[in-house]
């Protein structure tokens, strides 16, 4: 989609593509707001500002539309297709890996209490598997921090992924 069609819909289309990209009402509610955009750069800015203001709540509502790493999302809908394609690496590891991730999966909800979420695109299932045991010794503050990061780099990737800008004529 062009970024004039998404600063074109209605608020209620815009927030349902904007609720792929992180699934944070206030946040999706603020992109929304922000349009018209001119560029993705601008909407990105706009995005992170926003993300600036996540909090351990936004974390664990939008991780509820986030499998875990290794798992497929449920149903066929955008956040489906937006994680199958992120998580590739992961689809197409080893058995001996995979089980490494879902070993390292399980001490992660064991010792933070929700689900480990990394950037997965662009990395091979062995980095992911690296990242979850060097957060593993994160305290609880910098491990929320790290998470949020990863949203933002994930609501970032999808809108780069979902938007291109309108060649020069």
């Amino acid at each position: 989609m062009q970024l004039t069609d998404f600063n074109a819909l209605s608020p209620a289309e815009a927030a349902r593509i904007a609720a792929v990209w992180a699934a944070i009402p206030a946040w999706v509610d603020g992109v929304v707001t922000g349009r018209p955009y001119r560029t993705i750069s601008d909407l990105e800015a706009t995005a992170t500002g926003l993300a600036a203001a996540w909090t351990d709540r936004d974390l664990d509502a939008a991780l509820a539309h986030h499998p875990r790493i290794g798992q497929r999302a449920e149903g066929d809908g955008a956040d489906a297709r937006a994680s199958a394609s992120e998580q590739a690496a992961v689809a197409d590891a080893t058995a001996a890996l995979h089980a490494a991730i879902t070993d390292a999966n399980a001490a992660y909800e064991s010792r933070f209490g929700r689900v480990f979420l990394v950037r997965a695109a662009g990395r091979t299932a062995a980095e992911i598997l690296g990242e979850a045991h060097r957060r593993l010794g994160n305290d609880d503050d910098a491990e929320l921090r790290e998470a949020l990061d990863a949203l933002n780099e994930i609501a970032l990737l999808r809108i780069r992924s979902d938007l291109t800008e309108e060649a020069p004529a």
